[in-house]
């Protein structure tokens, strides 16, 4: 049974630093197709962040050159650390998985997702 549980959510001023982490198990993060996403207040869960076999990261538009995404083999774990964060930046983040190589095969649907962690940016 898989399971993945995010970490690292809270609240910060805008230009903070936040780092989640999705703890992975019955899954092995390596060279599967992992993902970020975030779903804000009245609006549709959105890909922030994602990394497979093929292409290790890849971000939106509107988190490029702001967040980092790395899997840690060792700790099968997948994170996303996130800098110079802004109010639009809040919602509700999730780590999302699925058994393929690529991300883009079965039209990018996930098989696995957490409960989610919420970020809040405030000043």
């Amino acid at each position: 049974q898989v399971h993945l549980v995010e970490s690292g959510g809270g609240s910060v001023q805008p230009g903070g630093s936040l780092r989640l982490s999705c703890a992975a198990s019955g899954f092995t993060v390596s060279g599967y197709c992992m993902g970020w996403f975030r779903q804000a207040p009245g609006k549709e869960r959105e890909l922030v962040a994602r990394s497979d076999y093929y292409e290790p990261t890849a971000y939106s538009d509107s988190v490029k050159g702001r967040f980092t995404i790395s899997k840690d083999d060792a700790k099968n774990t997948l994170d996303l650390q996130m800098n110079d964060l802004k109010p639009e930046d809040t919602a509700v983040y999730y780590c999302a998985a699925k058994r393929e190589y690529s991300c883009f095969r079965r039209d990018g649907t996930m098989d696995y997702w957490g409960e989610g962690t919420l970020v809040t940016i405030s000043s």
